[in-house]
């Protein structure tokens, strides 16, 4: 699943893909915002991903599964 995260004063966002579930994901931001703790996420290749809690602006969740692109696809 594809996830973005904006982060307040910071131009950029923060995008990577993650095998967590939208719930997994969307539980360890809803910690991180009521505690003001760090949010630590882990990415598809097994990279982590820290955020201040305090410091998000949005985050955004996308497609569970990877859709193909090209002719073998139809």
């Amino acid at each position: 699943m594809e996830v973005k995260i904006g982060v307040q004063n910071v131009a950029r966002e923060i995008t990577f893909e993650t095998d967590a579930s939208s719930q997994e994901v969307a539980k360890a931001v809803a910690e991180a915002i009521e505690k003001g703790t760090l949010l630590t996420l882990t990415d598809d290749k097994g990279r982590q991903v820290l955020v201040p809690g305090p410091s998000l602006g949005y985050v955004s969740l996308g497609e569970s599964e990877r859709r193909g692109v090209g002719f073998g696809t139809l």
